[in-house]
């Protein structure tokens, strides 16, 4: 993945304002270019983020049909009432 910099980098020209020294420069039509170049990169990326998560979940996944679920024993998450009173 290229940095800000990199996509603004071809359309950077020097240019000297009165009394200072050399400044970069980019013009409007130029970086309105390098933004457009940058939001298409990105939805490249997001593209092959998905699709790479996607193959991964597949991967991960179990491959039976039904998942089988366990009986587990649940327990009070606050005492009975008699060990409140007795308390």
């Amino acid at each position: 993945m290229k940095a800000p910099a990199e996509y603004l980098a071809p359309h950077v020209f020097e240019a000297r304002r009165p009394r200072r020294e050399l400044q970069p420069v980019v013009t409007y039509d130029a970086a309105l270019r390098a933004l457009e170049q940058a939001l298409a990169d990105a939805e490249k990326y997001k593209y092959l983020l998905m699709r790479a998560l996607r193959r991964h979940a597949d991967d991960v996944a179990p491959h039976s049909a039904a998942p089988v679920l366990s009986e587990a024993t649940v327990l009070p998450m606050y005492p009975a009432a008699e060990q409140r009173q007795a308390a």
